[in-house]
């Protein structure tokens, strides 16, 4: 494991602090699932499906497909 050393703005930190809570995470776990998540969903094609590496993640996570718009009424 490699040590990085990132530099957090004190709202940056109250941000990261009330999500770690919210997902029952340390400040650290988050900024590390955040890190995870993000290289999951980087890596490979953007038009294949999402491949996460925890099942967990496969279960919780939705996919997002095409664009929804709300229909306008019409008068």
């Amino acid at each position: 494991m490699s040590k990085i050393t990132i530099n957090v703005d004190s709202d940056e930190l109250k941000i990261l602090e009330k999500r770690a809570k919210k997902n029952l995470l340390s400040v650290r776990e988050q900024i590390e699932d955040i890190i995870r998540r993000s290289c999951v969903s980087g890596k490979g094609p953007k038009y294949s499906r999402l491949k996460p590496d925890e099942r967990l993640i496969s279960i919780f996570s939705r996919e997002k497909r095409g664009n929804w718009r709300k229909k306008k009424k019409k008068n």
